[in-house]
């Protein structure tokens, strides 16, 4: 009992301690701010002006569509960001107008989790993610899966790389450098 009730401690440690930086006030560590990216539903208004007020979708280009300005890139723009590109882009039709940008569903960046967990699926990081908190949302492994010959599949620049991942390892404390943060895109196969 004693045994179990460690493993677990060192199991929430491990989750905890890799759950990346946390909002700690101005001098502590901060999370990086999200980027947008394809699949994102935001929505774009000029303050008092129904006619240029509307959702767009990131499209899997990357960019967005808006009225009297066209396209312009989303993609890996921090809402901020997007909000000063389409005000400086909308300022010659509609001056000193503000312009606000709201992200309403988030819809990337995105991580999928197949074989034998609970709950495979896709799963939106709104934050870093490491493998075994994603192992976590997708409900945890069946009692069926090779817990111990995980892999995790990446895409880089047309290349795919297999990273391997010890359940049991890391669960017990072990080699925790095989905790990665995962990316966007990256597939988790539970055997």
């Amino acid at each position: 009992m004693m045994r179990l009730t460690l493993g677990l401690v060192i199991v929430a440690m491990v989750i905890v301690g890799s759950a990346g930086g946390v909002f700690c006030g101005a001098t502590g560590p901060q999370r990086p701010e999200f980027l947008l990216g394809p699949g994102d539903l935001l929505e774009v208004s000029v303050w008092k002006d129904e006619a240029l007020s509307r959702q767009v979708v990131v499209r899997p280009d990357g960019k967005i569509s808006f009225p009297l300005i066209g396209d312009i890139v989303a993609q890996g723009r921090t809402v901020a960001q997007l909000r000063e590109a389409v005000e400086e882009k909308i300022k010659v039709y509609v001056p000193d107008a503000p312009v606000n940008v709201m992200v309403v569903q988030v819809g990337s960046p995105k991580v999928y989790v197949v074989g034998k967990v609970a709950k495979p699926g896709l799963y939106i990081m709104g934050a870093p993610v490491r493998v075994m908190q994603v192992l976590a949302m997708a409900g945890g492994t069946t009692s069926f899966a090779k817990k111990d010959d995980i892999i995790i599949i990446r895409q880089e620049k047309g290349d795919q790389k297999v990273f391997e991942f010890n359940y049991s390892d890391v669960a017990e404390g072990k080699d925790l450098a095989q905790n990665i943060l995962l990316q966007p895109g990256d597939t988790v196969v539970v055997p």
